[in-house]
């Protein structure tokens, strides 16, 4: 992978080699790694980590993180690596298929597992193999829910962020085995409906779902102009590493 582009993260805090063609990683990362509530010392594992853009930007918040990332493509497992060893954030990455049991996880177990599956369940694939891959689901998602399961400890967190449409399939993917589910539409503006889902869960717990108020990532009611409007809370967290709370 020769053709990369360098993208700003964190109001330029991170800086990030991405293809410049194939799938680059946006606001939907930063947002899954403000959403992750790991505290210094803990161990978080990213399914299907890209380019490192989502354990990155956690790492840059929160310091002395053991992040290891799993991702199948070599060329975006290398991007995680160089991006990691550019930014002073120490993360081990990992090439496998998470459908199939990795040596060097066996075993392990993480504090906080966060993922980011694909979207999209079919349709014209995107011309570069990269990006469809990222973007087009093979593995279904309950087979990401199982693995991420099977990696967390006992009181565990798991957070994801997927497109509203899949709330159904992540809430029945989790009975039974993660409650203190809280789930976080994201609308673009103000009255419209929810596009994104972040969904966080205890993997053992009992306490029951809380829906929360949606976070609303632009201040026009309609898009007039070009040029950020962003809210006063998608400022603070895509552009301030702000927190998100759940």
């Amino acid at each position: 992978m020769s053709d990369l582009r360098r993208d700003g993260f964190l109001g330029g805090r991170l800086q990030l080699w991405q293809p410049a063609r194939g799938y680059r990683s946006g606001a939907d990362a930063v947002m899954l790694a403000a959403a992750c509530a790991a505290e210094p010392g803990d161990r978080v594992l990213e399914l299907g980590c890209g380019a490192g853009v989502a354990s990155l930007c956690l790492g840059a918040r929160v310091r002395d993180l053991r992040l290891t990332g799993l991702e199948r493509q070599p060329d975006y497992a290398a991007l995680a690596r160089r991006n990691a060893a550019e930014s002073g954030i120490e993360m081990q990455v990992l090439e496998g298929d998470l459908a199939l049991p990795h040596a060097d996880l066996r075993g392990a177990g993480f504090d906080h597992v966060i993922m980011n599956p694909p979207y999209f369940l079919g349709g014209t694939p995107a011309p570069d193999q990269g990006r469809a891959t990222a973007r087009t689901e093979e593995t279904p998602l309950d087979l990401w829910l199982d693995a991420a399961l099977r990696r967390l400890r006992p009181k565990g967190w798991l957070t994801v962020i997927q497109r509203a449409d899949r709330l159904d399939r992540l809430i029945a993917g989790l009975q039974g085995r993660a409650g203190a589910i809280a789930v976080l539409p994201v609308a673009a503006r103000e009255g419209r409906e929810a596009g994104r889902v972040i969904v966080a869960a205890r993997k053992g717990a009992r306490a029951p779902l809380r829906l929360l108020a949606p976070f609303v990532m632009h201040a026009a009611l309609r898009h007039e102009a070009d040029g950020e409007d962003m809210t006063p809370a998608a400022q603070a967290v895509l552009r301030e590493a702000a927190p998100i709370r759940l």
